[in-house]
C-alpha cells in the first residue's frame, strides 16, 4: 500500500511544480491500494501543489444530454411510453449537488466534494476546481461554449496550466476540444439537458453548442507522444503510469495537425 508521502515523491519526482495550476485527469484504479483511497491521492496532488497551487478537475455530467452517446446507450430500444418515462426520472442538474457521472471517475467527485471547491455551471461538461485560481477558472462558463474559449478549458490553456493523466492515454486531456472550435466550417447542434432553477423546479432547456467529437483523439494521442519532444514528461504516480504536459503546446500542435489534414 503506498502512502501519501510516496505518492508526493512520485509527483515530485514527475515534475509537478507548487504553485502551478494542475488539471487531472484518473484512472484512481491504476494507482493501486493508497493509504486513505482517492482521498489519499488527493492529498498527494494538493501536498504537491502547495498552498498556491490550484488542483482542477472534469466533473461532467454527459448524461444529461439527448444527443450523447451515455444517452442514446440508455434509450435504445425504448418504446415512446419508456422513454417518456426515462426522461421524467432524469436527475435535473443542480451544480452544489449533483455528482459528477461515474464515467469521470472518483478523483474527479473527491475534488468536487472537497470543502471550498467551487464548480463551473455548465450542466453537461462542468469543471471543478481548489486553490487560489479556482473562482477564476469556474465563474463562467457558457452554456454554447462546451470546452470552448468561455469555458474553463479555454482558461486553463490561455493561463499556462498543464494537464496530469494518471493511467489514462495522453488523448484523455479534455481542453485538447478546444481546437474544433478554431476550425472553419464547424458544425453546431441543439443541446438539451434537465436543470434545477434557482427556485428548485425541474426544467428542460435547449441551447445551440458546437458538434463534439473525439473519433481523431487516438491518432491526435500518437502525433502528441511523437511531437512534443521535452515538454511532455511521463513516470509513475504509485503503480500508474502518468503523462504530464502543457495544455497550450499540446491544443496548438494538435490543432496544427488538425488542420494540416490530420497527415
Amino acid at each position: 500500500m503506498y502512502s501519501v508521502a510516496e505518492l508526493v515523491g512520485d509527483l515530485d519526482k514527475l515534475g509537478i511544480r507548487p504553485g502551478e495550476t494542475l488539471l487531472v485527469q484518473a484512472s484512481l484504479r491504476s494507482v493501486g491500494q493508497v493509504a486513505e483511497g482517492a482521498s489519499g491521492v488527493v492529498r498527494a496532488l494538493r501536498e504537491a501543489l502547495g498552498a498556491d497551487g490550484t488542483l482542477v478537475v472534469y466533473t461532467a455530467t454527459p448524461e444529461n444530454s439527448r444527443t450523447s452517446s451515455y444517452y442514446r446507450a440508455a434509450t435504445a430500444g425504448l418504446t415512446p411510453a419508456e422513454l417518456r418515462k426515462y426522461h421524467a426520472a432524469m436527475p435535473a442538474w443542480d451544480a452544489v449537488t449533483t455528482p459528477a457521472s461515474p464515467t469521470m471517475g472518483r478523483l474527479a467527485e473527491e475534488v468536487r466534494l472537497l470543502p471550498g471547491a467551487l464548480r463551473s455551471r455548465h450542466p453537461q461538461t462542468s469543471f471543478a476546481a481548489i486553490g487560489p485560481r479556482a473562482r477564476q477558472l469556474t465563474e463562467r462558463h457558457l452554456w454554447r461554449s462546451h470546452l470552448g474559449e468561455d469555458s474553463p478549458a479555454g482558461r486553463l490553456y490561455r493561463g499556462g496550466a498543464r494537464c496530469l493523466m494518471i493511467g489514462v492515454p495522453v488523448w484523455c486531456c479534455t481542453p485538447l476540444h478546444l481546437l474544433e472550435y478554431w476550425q472553419p466550417g464547424r458544425q453546431s447542434q441543439q443541446y438539451r439537458c434537465v436543470v434545477r432553477t434557482p427556485s428548485g423546479e425541474r426544467r428542460w432547456r435547449t441551447f445551440t453548442g458546437l458538434r463534439l467529437q473525439d473519433e481523431h483523439f487516438p491518432a491526435m494521442g500518437r502525433v502528441l507522444a511523437g511531437g512534443l519532444g521535452g515538454v511532455l514528461e511521463s513516470g509513475p504516480l504509485g503503480d500508474a503510469h502518468c503523462y504530464l504536459m502543457p495544455i497550450r503546446e499540446a491544443v496548438d500542435l494538435a490543432d496544427n495537425w488538425f488542420r494540416s489534414g490530420r497527415s
